[in-house]
């Protein structure tokens, strides 16, 4: 981080602590400031998104080993910002309500042969379907179609098209950028097409989250942030991604059935990352806090503060155990698909991510009973 950007952000910090210390604490004001980090985080992910479009582009106008590598960079920068938002789920918000383009957007695991070749069968998918159109809207229309597992649009299909399967224990999958290229692979003219589809219904899916949570607009967050009863809404947001979503649907399963199919990011090898942007993603809604893309830090009134003016030691405590659980978090080794078979010394260590965000979810229940939540809902939606 430079200097100017550290200077601004201890600056902005110090500025919130006499703000605070100015004007109490209050349901509508966390609210307030909760809009104004939705936003930002969403604003960073649909610009990691853009820069993921500006290498597919290049990319595919020119395949070469450089360039394939260049595309999985930025899916590999973008995901970490994409990953805080998950926060932001589980209350029937612009992501995942009504006609939400959440399952557009992140739905996994995905069935590889749905989409393009796979190990044992070469002719498989809709690329090999030279009867389907690629664009985005054929694209959205196939996505889950006859099952759930029946992926084509989003970070997942994008980063099969880039990595192809993992086949391998000691990196992620090896595809070839000749997979792209007219006269040395079958059907590289339509793959070209469909990374460049999916990746841009990818960026227009993330412009309309962005829409949908800015400033000074008719538009969701207007609505959302007029109610104070929404507090509850974004408490259990986090409560139900850190007990049901994260440490169950997206750590416990994989940990039972020690299958790589049950990893999020399973052909990047990238699942060890997503859980930690996760974790971050819960603790910049609990504090109230987000650092940007460009290193700036968004500090505002958040439900730590807001519980701690009713009862610091839980305060103190839940903000301990939310820590803990980002620590473990990032000590998950990869490849996430060795650290969860059983002998491999990286499995007590992701078993120890799953033990921290249970606590910490027993913690936030706590903090909302400080709050007046007498039931704080912390399980999946069915």
């Amino acid at each position: 981080m430079r200097l100017i950007t550290l200077v601004s952000a201890l600056a902005a910090l110090q500025f919130s602590t006499v703000t605070l210390a100015a004007e109490p604490v209050s349901a509508p004001r966390v609210l307030a400031h909760y809009g104004e980090l939705v936003h930002a985080s969403y604003a960073d992910a649909h610009s990691g998104a853009l820069a993921l479009q500006q290498a597919v582009d290049a990319f595919v106008a020119a395949p070469s080993e450089a360039g394939l590598l260049a595309a999985r960079k930025a899916w590999l920068a973008a995901r970490e910002w994409y990953g805080q938002t998950e926060a932001f789920r589980f209350y029937g918000g612009p992501i995942d309500g009504e006609d939400g383009p959440e399952g557009q957007i992140n739905a996994w695991p995905m069935d590889e042969a749905y989409v393009d070749f796979v190990d044992g069968a070469p002719e498989a998918g809709i690329i090999a379907d030279r009867a389907i159109p690629i664009d985005m809207d054929t694209l959205a229309g196939l996505n889950e179609k006859d099952g759930e597992e029946n992926i084509s649009t989003g970070w997942h299909a994008i980063e099969f098209m880039l990595w192809g399967q993992d086949l391998y224990e000691d990196s992620p999958g090896r595809r070839a950028y000749t997979d792209f290229v007219d006269g040395q692979a079958p059907n590289a003219d339509r793959r070209r097409a469909y990374l460049k589809a999916t990746t841009e219904l990818l960026v227009n899916d993330l412009a309309g989250l962005v829409e949908a949570w800015a400033p000074d607009a008719d538009n969701f967050r207007k609505d959302f942030l007029a109610d104070p009863a929404n507090l509850t809404k974004v408490i259990s947001a986090i409560g139900i991604l850190s007990r049901g979503e994260l440490a169950g649907e997206r750590i416990e399963v994989a940990l039972d059935s020690q299958n790589q199919e049950d990893e999020h990011s399973c052909f990047s090898d990238n699942t060890h990352r997503d859980i930690v942007a996760n974790a971050v993603g819960i603790r910049n809604v609990w504090r109230g806090q987000y650092t940007r893309a460009d290193g700036s830090l968004l500090v505002g009134p958040g439900l730590r503060d807001l519980v701690a003016a009713k009862n610091k030691a839980v305060a103190a405590r839940v903000d301990g155990q939310i820590d803990a659980s980002v620590k473990a978090a990032e000590a998950i080794p990869a490849p996430f698909d060795q650290a969860i078979l059983s002998g491999n010394p990286g499995r007590p260590k992701v078993e120890a991510t799953v033990v921290a965000l249970k606590k910490q979810t027993e913690g936030l229940v706590e903090a909302a009973s400080v709050l007046g939540i007498k039931r704080l809902n912390t399980a999946l939606p069915e």
